[in-house]
């Protein structure tokens, strides 16, 4: 499918480098501990322009960067994020040398990286909005959330910031595209930069060059994740989709590169 290259999906400085985009998936992790500063380092260094990353809330009320609620995978310990300081949280031992870090200091080590923020719990909506606020960094994030509401609380506070679709909004627009209901599609997704979605849900595939279409003609992206096989990725290239959400960003900006 043909792509104008030039055209940009929403207003937001946040999609304004050329397509197409690789979000590195919690940095590039295969070097290093997940979403960790390291993790990202490694993502940047490779070129990646875009870092995905999670985050909760830390005791004192510090957004920190985490996908889990609790330190059992990373760590080996049964203890919640939200019932540590973000000091308690910076030395515990992820490997490598590695403690959690806060967003602000993500945000703040790498001032040229956009950063796509998924908001995990609700107490993190406002550590969040205060992280971005503090490093004039809304042009820079897309804020996001499986959860409308947490999304919705977080984007309202951030005028200007681009989000993208929640799950229950991006289910409505996929039933919706699937039975041809146009408007409904566009309700669902109005104010929105972006849909990042699986290759598959509700049993439906998602990444059809119809349903890309549909998307791209709403004015919106479509980022898929987590795509890790170079094969795969070519494919949903040449699909039309806008942007591979990736464990492996040293793999995908080399395919990226090689179509160049």
């Amino acid at each position: 499918m043909a792509r104008d290259q030039s055209r940009v999906s929403a207003n937001s400085s946040y999609l304004s480098p050329a397509r197409p985009r690789v979000l590195a998936h919690r940095g590039l992790a295969t070097e290093a501990p997940e979403n960790t500063m390291l993790a990202f380092a490694k993502a940047v260094a490779v070129g990646a322009q875009y870092i995905e990353t999670d985050v909760h809330s830390s005791l004192d009320g510090v957004a920190v960067v985490s996908h889990d609620s609790t330190l059992h995978r990373v760590a080996g310990r049964d203890l919640a994020v939200d019932k540590l300081t973000m000091a308690e949280l910076r030395r515990i031992d992820l490997g490598d040398g590695q403690g959690f870090c806060s967003l602000a200091e993500a945000l703040d080590a790498f001032p040229e990286t956009r950063f796509n923020i998924d908001v995990k719990s609700s107490g993190a909506v406002l550590p969040t909005v205060r992280a971005i606020r503090d490093l004039t960094a809304t042009e820079r994030v897309l804020v996001t959330s499986f959860d409308e509401k947490r999304r919705a609380a977080t984007a309202a506070q951030l005028p200007g910031v681009a989000s993208s679709a929640s799950a229950r909004r991006f289910m409505v627009a996929l039933l919706s595209a699937k039975t041809g209901i146009s408007p409904a599609m566009r309700r669902s997704l109005a104010g929105l930069v972006a849909i990042q979605v699986p290759e598959k849900a509700l049993g439906l595939r998602v990444t059809t060059q119809r349903m890309i279409q549909r998307v791209h003609n709403l004015g919106l992206e479509m980022h898929v994740w987590t795509i890790n096989e170079p094969q795969r990725m070519r494919h949903l290239l040449d699909l039309g989709v806008d942007g591979i959400v990736t464990d492996r960003a040293d793999l995908a900006l080399e395919v990226v590169d090689s179509r160049a």
